[in-house]
């Protein structure tokens, strides 16, 4: 397999038709490249003429060495990583296009050098990071929760939920609250509420407004912003979600906020972000730009306390896959990641 760098333009053209993550689009990979310090390398496996593999990674080169990561961090992106296409369905042909991509990749950025520390979070279509455990890297499992969207009506996809989110989705569908799409002042507002209230979740935690901007700017087309308004029109909450061709993710937003409202003379608190959510689903169940989307991503299932409330929500546990450095170059490859976060 020969590796070669690519262009953004040759990166658009090459990519799949399904199985990429959003943050894959070259859209999205040149806004990053922006608002990223490390240099932007889009690595091509290629099989005489013909595509077999993709990898974007973010180098920085330190005094010390240097850092290569998959996606940069503190950019809020949640998986990155290979792209793995092998022209044949065969087992042993897939791993073999799996196994050869990994190590010309190792090669190609002198990964395995003592002074290079590499982290990446791999999209959930890359299945088989063993190639990188042969190599020596350490491989772990993470998890997102994937709602099942495939159905034909939103009562259809409540079947899933527990009976507690149920209730919080049918209530708050019957308050005088409103949920509308909005533009950039609102999704301004929305990480203004997220900074405001900054609680890390799964690596998705804080981001500087210019850079959602400008993301969001680039994504017309695979970027929404829901906002929460009481009847007077004032702002509760909102979130921001992107999608990919088979996905929606919830991205930014959904601070925690309760309404109390009036149920036959009683007061009755609902949850505000359940009826974004809900309004989220619907869209997707009934928007002709979402026919293929099938599952709504709740971006991470890894912080026991969050996964209390996702779980309810009755989405599939899916795992992807962390690599990174090994040994002692782990331990300098973590303290480096939080250097950057810090000083992105």
């Amino acid at each position: 397999m020969e590796i070669k760098r690519v262009t953004l333009d040759e990166w658009g053209q090459l990519l799949p038709a399904s199985g990429f993550e959003v943050f894959h689009t070259p859209e999205a990979l040149s806004v990053l490249d922006a608002h990223t310090s490390g240099d932007l390398q889009l690595l091509g496996g290629f099989k005489g003429t013909s595509p077999v593999a993709l990898l974007p990674v973010f180098v920085r080169e330190l005094s010390v060495g240097r850092v290569i990561f998959s996606p940069p961090p503190g950019m809020g992106v949640p998986r990155l990583g290979p792209i793995v296409m092998p022209n044949s369905p065969k087992r042993s042909k897939q791993e073999a296009v799996t196994r050869a991509f990994v190590e010309g990749v190792i090669e190609e950025l002198d990964a395995n050098d003592a002074l290079s520390l590499l982290r990446m979070r791999c999209s959930l279509s890359f299945t088989d990071p063993r190639p990188f455990h042969w190599e020596d890297f350490h491989v772990e499992p993470a998890f997102t929760y994937l709602v099942d969207v495939d159905k034909p009506d939103i009562e259809t996809v409540l079947e899933s939920f527990s009976r507690s989110r149920r209730r919080e989705f049918r209530r708050a569908a019957e308050t005088e609250l409103t949920v509308t799409r909005e533009g950039m002042e609102a999704a301004e507002r929305i990480v203004d509420h997220v900074g405001g209230r900054y609680d890390e979740r799964d690596d998705i935690g804080q981001v500087a407004w210019p850079y959602v901007r400008d993301l969001l700017d680039a994504l017309p087309d695979r970027s929404r912003v829901y906002v929460a308004r009481n009847p007077a029109g004032e702002y509760l909450s909102g979130i921001i979600t992107l999608a990919s061709d088979d996905r929606v993710y919830f991205w930014q937003g959904g601070i925690g906020e309760s309404y109390e409202t009036t149920d036959d003379g009683d007061g009755v608190t609902v949850s505000v972000n359940s009826l974004v959510h809900r309004t989220i689903i619907e869209d997707v169940l009934t928007d002709p730009e979402f026919s293929n989307v099938d599952y709504y991503d709740l971006v991470g299932a890894n912080t026991r306390r969050l996964c209390a409330y996702k779980s309810k929500f009755g989405g599939q546990l899916s795992p992807y896959y962390v690599v990174e450095s090994s040994g002692m170059r782990t331990t300098l490859a973590k303290a480096g990641y939080r250097f950057l976060t810090r000083h992105r």
